[in-house]
């Protein structure tokens, strides 16, 4: 699993940023080839009326890990492939709104980078990968449709097993950058894995959570909390949209949010224990003076270990 602080392969970004240089050549811009600990974020930065800010430099931000200003190492504005989750809920009561979660996966990848990388869990009670076992990852739009029908939508509600099987998938990918998107109706009634642990693998991972909460207003086990909290925490969104239709113009809107991130890392100055939460806060000012920031609300220093799929509560 990719750590906020770990041996990312982040380090040629790193050198690119420090020489205020060039754009990779490759199609694999991030190929490591030295190991660096950093703390790398994925910031959103909007204006008074919503819309994405470009062209901001790196001296235009501000880092602070516990309260102590940092020292930026790594700093990029691209427009970057990245790996994409879609974690799909499949409980009975989905069953009506699938076609329109499939219409919204559609719109995603017409939105998205074209070399992004995506793949599919479906859940239940029980976690299943929608893709064949023969294909990780894909960018066709008619390969997910299959991926997310693959199972049929029956039973209980496992998000919390099924968010980390997510995070977990992104060992395998190719791409430094991650996120992670979980369309559900409901809260968790069936997962082997408690809130505290998923939240703990969210706080140890790089990846970003959206969350798209598609909730019945009868039903008793909506938690829309768990949602906010999981995209709070990675510098994600949660979306609680009143009308099912809403979902396809949502995920378009997290495509567009994705790709206009800017990457900062920094090298913390901390000299605290590892396995202990350390608070980021993130700013910005533009022309028209400070500008709204969404980043990661803080992450767990090295030394814990991701929840294995499998672990008891």
């Amino acid at each position: 699993m990719r750590m906020a602080v770990n041996n990312l392969r982040i380090a040629t970004l790193l050198l690119a940023g420090l020489a205020g240089s060039a754009k990779a050549q490759d199609a694999e811009p991030y190929k490591i080839s030295v190991s660096v600990d950093l703390v790398v974020l994925h910031a959103t930065v909007r204006d008074p009326k919503g819309g994405f800010v470009s062209g901001l430099r790196e001296q235009d931000f501000a880092v602070y890990e516990d309260g102590v200003r940092q020292s930026i190492k790594l700093f990029r504005h691209e427009d970057i492939p990245v790996t994409v989750g879609l974690v799909i809920d499949h409980s009975g009561s989905m069953g009506p709104k699938l076609p329109e979660v499939v219409a919204a996966a559609r719109t995603f990848v017409h939105s998205s980078n074209p070399d992004d990388r995506l793949f599919v869990v479906n859940f239940n009670e029980k976690v299943t990968l929608g893709l064949p076992d023969s294909v990780s990852f894909t960018n066709r739009a008619e390969q997910l449709e299959r991926a997310i029908l693959r199972m049929p939508a029956t039973g209980m509600t496992a998000l919390y097993d099924a968010s980390i099987e997510g995070l977990e998938r992104f060992q395998e990918g190719s791409r430094d950058k991650g996120a992670l998107i979980v369309i559900s109706d409901g809260g968790d009634n069936a997962s082997k894995h408690t809130l505290d642990q998923l939240v703990k693998m969210a706080e140890q991972s790089s990846v970003v959570m959206y969350a798209i909460g598609v909730f019945d207003p009868t039903d008793v086990d909506r938690n829309p909390g768990v949602l906010s909290r999981l995209a709070k925490t990675t510098g994600g969104e949660a979306f609680f949209p009143g009308q099912l239709d809403e979902v396809v113009a949502i995920c378009e809107r997290i495509a567009r949010d994705i790709r206009n991130q800017y990457t900062i890392g920094y090298v913390s100055s901390s000299t605290g224990k590892p396995g202990v939460f350390r608070s980021i806060r993130v700013t910005a000012s533009g022309t028209e003076g400070k500008l709204p920031v969404r980043a990661r609300s803080g992450y767990i220093a090295g030394g814990g270990s991701p929840v294995k799929h499998g672990a008891t509560k």
